[in-house]
């Protein structure tokens, strides 16, 4: 039943029109005076900011932020793919077939990445899934280096990626906005990258300039709250034995190791 009331909620809020008015009143100049608060209530830390906080002109530019340099710098060692964004640990483990499951919903691989090529790629393979709430610093860095071979976007209207929605949404993972950028490594290794939208400001802004990337350098942000899915071949790597469920981890931070 909880299911049900809650799908129709967001159905009924979920319109272009509310979305259109959240990001024209989120960039405008009069939203600066929420930045302050903002900061209060989700105890973002201030200190990493490239910039002092009263020269954000929008609620929206302090969202997608930037951080002095060296704030997220890469850790571990050469053979280990780091995180690519400031994420709760909300899942990991191995691709049963073409199944994962969050939060007690099972996903299949065909659904998230649409592509038959790909979704080969990383059957029985390993998947980790990472949950950026609005308090966490929204852009995205590159998780090894690598080429970018695929990159496609799918899906179209948003619902929420936090804690309800993961429960009793359908399916936001695999539905929802994304873009997938299926990643190649020298040695051939390949990883996915699946960058989820959230409701209402359904962007995800791509701003590298090349398809080669260096562990660790910005490659894009989220426009909100999001996810991200990475994917790994199997038998390729071993998941890193710091990753616990529910943690919090940076972008730079080791989350597997090449076999």
């Amino acid at each position: 039943m909880k299911k049900y009331v809650y799908r129709g909620i967001i159905r009924l809020l979920n319109s272009k029109n509310f979305g259109k008015l959240i990001q024209k009143t989120s960039r405008s100049s009069l939203s600066r005076w929420f930045i302050p608060l903002y900061v209060k209530v989700f105890h973002i830390q201030t200190d990493e900011l490239d910039k002092p906080i009263q020269s954000f002109t929008s609620l929206q530019e302090f969202f997608v932020r930037k951080l002095k340099a060296g704030a997220r710098p890469v850790k571990g060692i050469e053979n280990e793919i780091v995180s690519p964004v400031d994420a709760r640990v909300e899942q990991y483990g191995e691709v049963e077939d073409t199944k994962i499951k969050v939060k007690g919903i099972t996903y299949s691989i065909y659904d998230l990445l649409e592509d038959e090529e790909v979704i080969e790629r990383y059957r029985h393979g390993m998947f980790i899934v990472l949950y950026l709430s609005p308090r966490d610093y929204h852009r995205i860095h590159a998780p090894a280096n690598a080429i970018v071979g695929k990159q496609y976007e799918l899906g179209g209207v948003s619902t929420p990626v936090n804690k309800l929605g993961m429960t009793l949404g359908k399916s936001p993972i695999s539905t929802n906005y994304r873009i997938v950028s299926d990643l190649k490594q020298e040695d051939g290794t390949s990883i996915a990258l699946v960058k989820v939208g959230a409701m209402w400001i359904n962007t995800i802004e791509l701003t590298h300039p090349t398809m080669k990337l260096k562990k660790g350098e910005e490659i894009g942000y989220f426009s909100f709250g999001s996810t991200v899915v990475l994917l790994f071949e199997k038998g390729k790597v071993h998941l890193h034995p710091n990753l616990k469920r529910q943690s919090i981890i940076k972008a730079g931070e080791p989350v597997a190791r090449k076999r």
